[in-house]
């Protein structure tokens, strides 16, 4: 069965793959042209930028709880339920669209706590005001995917992810350097292109709701729903653990970022480069884990408990396996990839040594989200969140903070400096990848 499974998985895996590397596409064009503008450009992309995923994320994650909650019922063949869900995550997205707005157009608090010179803060601000304004879009749009993951119909959110970017170069080029009468706006430029795009999303997505008769069964559009307290509570109990552990995912590196930039904008930008990288390579487990949580979810709704665990295990298998071969390129390849974002000598000698960490970590990386995606599909997200917590933010940024600043001494004095976070970082996936299968293990055990 495992070449069965690994077959679904990867057909539902490789259009979501392919949509998440268009959309992380969207951050290296961004790191790559804002660095050859300036560093100072670079540097406020890389804070900017990290603000405003945490906050994108953490409320995505929210979010993120309707897929689960679709998929098992589309398993049960509840049909018209999904619509009703649907209706809610709206609802739900417009709270939250509401309190990510305010976070991004008043970043000033953040900023401080990052020490940015004047010149960086002015660049950050302004580029987080456009995100600002971009977020309800963006919101939108992931209910539109979460749905259409839950339903295995991942194909059109690729295109229009792939049609964003085929867009996304000329609107950067045009906002970042000026042209047509448009004045060179730096780094702010790319996330107004961002914000174009997003809306741009936003309506197409909306359409083919409306229009695809695909979708004619969940009868999304039929009536009106106002706020229903017990879906909007089933959707806030499964989703708020999920925010927030997406929450301590990403803080984990955002405050790596604030942390690194006390160090210089040189090095902070040799982090943006190794740490843009990391993201792209984290998009094969990502894809992955969404399809095989799909799956599960579905035989869970089916009342197929046995069929649900073996698929999972596979799954898990499957993603170490790619995770090996991503590591092992990241680590031959690690000069050439830099060389990408920069020719600068400086930011080069910074990022270069970074990126053996990157390739270390692949393999509990790809196990720890693997994991935490198909607890979601069983439901289950607060124990995933409590080990992300002694994790990410006690190991990885505690440690990080201990071994990058030098506070223990000459023991760790090779890991001083962004060394240190990203080693530390490592360890803390280590951990919570073990502890997330020995938890998932039981569950399943159990439910079987």
């Amino acid at each position: 069965m495992f070449v069965a499974d690994v077959r679904r998985i990867t057909e539902l895996a490789w259009p979501v793959l392919i949509g998440q590397l268009a959309v992380i596409a969207f951050g290296v064009l961004d790191t790559a042209m804002a660095g050859r503008a300036s560093a100072a450009d670079l540097a406020a992309i890389g804070l900017g930028g990290s603000i405003y995923v945490t906050v994108y994320i953490s409320l995505m994650g929210v979010l993120q709880a309707l897929s689960p909650i679709a998929g098992q019922l589309y398993g049960a063949q509840r049909y018209g339920e999904i619509g009703e869900e649907v209706r809610q995550a709206v609802w739900l997205g417009l709270v939250l669209a509401a309190i990510g707005m305010l976070i991004l157009w008043f970043p000033a608090p953040l900023l401080h706590l990052a020490d940015a010179t004047p010149e960086l803060a002015e660049k950050a601000t302004a580029y987080l005001r456009y995100e600002a304004l971009a977020l309800p879009a963006a919101l939108g749009f992931r209910i539109y995917s979460a749905l259409n993951n839950a339903l295995s119909r991942p194909v059109m959110v690729t295109v229009l992810q792939l049609a964003g970017l085929a867009i996304k170069f000329p609107l950067n080029a045009l906002f970042l350097y000026g042209g047509m009468g448009v004045p060179a706006m730096g780094g702010p430029g790319c996330a107004l292109a961002s914000m174009i795009i997003s809306w741009l999303w936003f309506v197409a997505a909306a359409a083919i709701l409306m229009r695809n008769p695909a979708y004619k069964p969940f009868a999304i559009f039929t009536h009106y729903s106002p706020p229903n307290r017990a879906r909007l509570w089933a959707l806030v109990r499964l989703g708020v653990p999920m925010g927030f552990t997406y929450l301590i995912e990403i803080t984990s590196f955002t405050l790596m970022a604030i942390f690194i930039a006390r160090l210089g904008t040189v090095v902070l930008a040799g982090h943006q480069i190794a740490a843009n990288l990391g993201a792209v390579a984290y998009m094969v487990p990502l894809s992955l884990s969404i399809a095989t949580s799909t799956l599960a979810a579905q035989s869970i709704g089916a009342r197929d408990r046995v069929a649900a665990r073996r698929i999972s295990l596979n799954g898990i298998k499957l993603a170490v396996m790619c995770a090996v071969i991503v590591g092992a390129a990241v680590l031959f390849l690690r000069r050439e990839l830099v060389s990408l974002y920069t020719h600068d000598d400086t930011v080069l000698a910074i990022a270069v040594p970074l990126l053996p960490f990157i390739a270390f970590y692949q393999m509990f990386d790809a196990l720890q989200v693997m994991t935490a995606f198909i607890l979601r599909a069983y439901k289950i997200a607060l124990i995933p969140t409590v080990i992300y917590a002694l994790s990410l933010w006690g190991v990885g940024l505690g440690g990080g903070y201990a071994l990058g600043f030098g506070l223990l001494g000459d023991i760790a004095a090779a890991l001083r400096g962004a060394a240190g976070f990203w080693a530390a970082n490592g360890l803390s996936l280590m951990v919570a990848g073990a502890l997330l299968v020995s938890y998932f293990n039981r569950v399943s055990r159990a439910a079987d």
